[in-house]
Parts: C-alpha cells; sequence; structure tokens
C-alpha cells in the first residue's frame, strides 16, 4: 500500500523512535502524560485475513508513527524539568527561527506573529503536543513550524488581495520567497491528503496561478 510506504519512508514507528532515542514506552508515555512530548502523528490499524492449507488466520495490530525530528526533541527533554522548560524552550527556538526568517526579508504584519505571538505560541504549543506538526512538517520541530506558519501567512495575504489587483514586484518576490520558504519546511503528507493539504493549496497551485 502506498500510505505503508509513505509511513516507512518517512517516519518512525514508536518502536524505531524509542530505539533511537534510547528510551522505553514508558518513558515515553511518562513524557506525553506531563505535556512535553508529542502524540503520534498517524495511528495505522491494520486487520490481517489469512486463508492457508491449516485454515483460516486472523491478526490485528495498531502502529503508530512519529516525525524523525522528535528523536532530538526527546534527547532535549532529557534536561528539563517539566512543561514550563519545555514551553519555553519551544519558545525560544520558534522566536529564533521568526528572527532569522525577519533578517532575511520575510516577515508580516499579522498580530499573531507580532504582539500577539505570546498568544499564538500557546496555541502552536498545543498542536505540537497533539502530533499535528509530524503530519504537515518535515521534522516536527519548532523551527519548521515556524516557518510553515510564516510563509503560510505571507501567501495568504498575498493571494487574498483582490483578482483584479495585478501583483507588485514586491508582492511577487516576497510570494515566491514564501512558497519557496513553505516549500522546505512543509511535509509531503499522506497520498490520501495531499490533494487537501497545505503544500498543493500553497504551493502546487500558487506556483501554476501566478507563474513563480
Amino acid at each position: 500500500m502506498e500510505l505503508i510506504h509513505y509511513l516507512s519512508d518517512g517516519l518512525f514507528t514508536e518502536e524505531q523512535l524509542l530505539a533511537v532515542s534510547g528510551i522505553d514506552a514508558g518513558e515515553l508515555a511518562a513524557l506525553q502524560q506531563r505535556a512535553m512530548m508529542p502524540q503520534a502523528s498517524y495511528r495505522l490499524r491494520i486487520d490481517v485475513n489469512c486463508d492457508s492449507f491449516f485454515g483460516a488466520h486472523q491478526e490485528h495490530k495498531q502502529l503508530v508513527y512519529y516525525a524523525k525530528g522528535y528523536a532530538s526533541w526527546i534527547g532535549l527533554l532529557q534536561s528539563l524539568g517539566g512543561e514550563a522548560d519545555a514551553l519555553r524552550v519551544f519558545a525560544e527556538r520558534y522566536r529564533a527561527r521568526l528572527g532569522q526568517l525577519k533578517a532575511a526579508g520575510l516577515c508580516s504584519d499579522n498580530p499573531k506573529l507580532g504582539a500577539g505571538l505570546d498568544q499564538h505560541l500557546v496555541e502552536e504549543w498545543r498542536h505540537f503536543l497533539e502530533g499535528t506538526y509530524g503530519v504537515c512538517t518535515k521534522t516536527g520541530l519548532p523551527e519548521d513550524i515556524a516557518s510553515k506558519e510564516l510563509a503560510t501567512t505571507i501567501i495568504r495575504e498575498i493571494i487574498g488581495k483582490p483578482v483584479e489587483q495585478a501583483l507588485s514586484m514586491r508582492d511577487r518576490v516576497c510570494l515566491t520567497l514564501a512558497v519557496d520558504l513553505l516549500d522546505t519546511a512543509s511535509g509531503q503528507f499522506a497520498p490520501h491528503e495531499r490533494e487537501r493539504s497545505s503544500r498543493h493549496l500553497l504551493i502546487d497551485e500558487v506556483r501554476k496561478t501566478y507563474q513563480l
């Protein structure tokens, strides 16, 4: 199945994540319970029905998958005391990435990335813990999350302008940079998700529509 190939190639099973991180299932569950570690990004239930000379056989198994970047996040958690520390590190890395992008000329006047950033980071942290960003970013880590959020915001601001209003040269350059940034930070998405994904809508379709 194409879905299984996608998950196996792009993410870690829980067993793989534990092996790479050097912790056991109980430690992973404890980190998740303490709201420091994301939940799995995909849960796959496999029902196997087999017939052979010996008769019918059934097996039922559930596999969970995590972004590969979570291995480094687990390594970081070993030195932190709890959720407040983990959120602080998440926010520091998120802000640092926004600062890097601003210095490179990519920024937005959207309040959620300015005066309202503190509150926005609380929401981003919640999505992070839910495993959402293991689906829609390449690493699931704060840097890719910040890049994705900024790029998405800039793209929506520009393409949301009236259709009869031609893009200025500045807007076209900003749009190109934002789409390229989103391309580097965004995950590929599972086969059944791609047509509805931000990658399709804000990268593929925007490049085609605006001939970027």
